[in-house]
């Protein structure tokens, strides 16, 4: 499954939650959501939003225990 962040140029959150998910040991591939007009609609100023294949994880800031029930399955 790709884990995905949709995020924001000179967001703060932004480089918290990739920071964080570096820190578990996770590349998650960044998405800048002001490089395509559909994703700026979709999201607009709700980011980070972290995705992992289709499913939505979380937003603003990491939620670890998600995550993790999300990676493991449950």
């Amino acid at each position: 499954m790709r884990l995905t962040v949709y995020s924001r140029s000179g967001c703060h959150l932004c480089d918290d939650m990739v920071s964080e998910l570096r820190a578990r040991g996770l590349s998650p591939e960044i998405v800048d959501v002001d490089s395509d007009p559909e994703l700026a609609r979709r999201y607009g100023l709700r980011v980070p939003v972290l995705v992992l294949g289709d499913e939505e994880v979380c937003h603003f800031h990491l939620d670890g225990e998600r995550l993790d029930r999300v990676l493991s399955g449950q």
